[in-house]
């Protein structure tokens, strides 16, 4: 039993083939997809072997801090939800109130901050702990902490590594992208990940880098560009053949590293002649859980101030 818990949110994906439906259904807000839609869903699935790891890695990654975390000292127990699936972040917060949580810090596992994707995450937790009667602070981003730069350039020079001569190889950081709305919203995601871009470049000591959006949605708007099959077509363009893609933006394996990179963007690059490596994910490596204990037991120390109040801190 304790009074301090940690939260780790993310956005969560189908246990099964058969949860598909449901899943989609959650995402869109309760509104039914197509037949057409819900298959073309699970095909997509079915092309990474059927499930995605999301939620295996997402354990692990609570695991790996949770006792990174105990050996320094801070024996503080970690809990996951879940935006779109189950175990949901109303029930992880549940969770925290029947082991006696009264205080404590949540984290999207997702570096960069926009009010269109974490602050939905932090205010379905502030509306859960405020019912418990815990007391939540908000880690809003952390795009630019130092170990979470050295663990993303230690895996874009291990890519690199893969080709005879590195430093004629180009290097694409990704993101999921957004609606570009968010761009009247004075929204700090654009920013925050061109800067996480800069600063992976410098640590890898990348050459030639760019950054791409991926993953856009089909929803009838416009979506943040260049897109990152249209990266592939311009490089092709440029005559360059060799070229290393990071999803800067996600933190684990699942389907829009394992479909939308693995699958799509690899086959698009070998119908353009061009040589794509992927990056390895962050997934539960040490220095990424370091990364991550290192942030949690920064906010964890102000956790118990008292102008947090019984809600998540963050911007709305």
């Amino acid at each position: 039993m304790t009074g301090r818990g940690v939260l780790l949110t993310a956005y969560g994906s189908p246990a099964t083939l058969d949860d598909v439906g449901s899943y989609f259904t959650h995402i869109r807000g309760g509104r039914a997809p197509s037949a057409e839609q819900v298959e073309e869903l699970r095909e997509r699935y079915r092309r990474i072997g059927g499930t995605s790891p999301l939620r295996a890695v997402t354990a692990a990654q609570a695991d790996g801090l949770r006792r990174e975390l105990a050996r320094r000292g801070m024996a503080l127990p970690v809990y996951v939800g879940m935006k779109h699936a189950s175990p949901f972040i109303a029930d992880a917060v549940a969770a925290m109130a029947r082991d006696g949580v009264r205080e404590g810090v949540v984290l999207a596992l997702a570096p960069h901050y926009s009010r269109m994707s974490i602050a939905s995450y932090f205010s379905t937790a502030a509306e859960a702990a405020s019912a418990h009667g815990i007391r939540l602070r908000a880690i809003e981003s952390w795009h630019d902490h130092p170990g979470f730069i050295a663990a993303l350039a230690a895996r874009v020079r291990d890519a690199l590594a893969r080709f005879a001569d590195p430093s004629a190889v180009e290097v694409i950081f990704t993101a999921h992208s957004l609606p570009e709305r968010i761009l009247t919203w004075n929204d700090p995601y654009p920013a925050q990940l061109r800067v996480t871009a800069e600063l992976a470049a410098r640590a890898a000591s990348a050459g030639t880098w760019r950054f791409a959006y991926q993953s856009a949605s089909h929803t009838g708007e416009k979506w943040l560009g260049p897109d990152l099959l249209e990266a592939l077509r311009e490089i092709a363009r440029s005559g360059r053949r060799d070229l290393v893609v990071c999803p800067i933006g996600f933190v684990a394996d699942h389907l829009e590293v394992l479909f939308d990179i693995e699958v799509e963007a690899k086959e698009t690059a070998s119908e353009l002649g061009l040589r794509l490596e992927r990056a390895p994910s962050l997934n539960d490596g040490p220095d990424f859980i370091a990364a991550l204990a290192d942030i949690v037991a920064s906010a964890a120390q102000t956790a118990a101030e008292p102008r947090a109040g019984a809600r998540a801190e963050g911007r709305s």
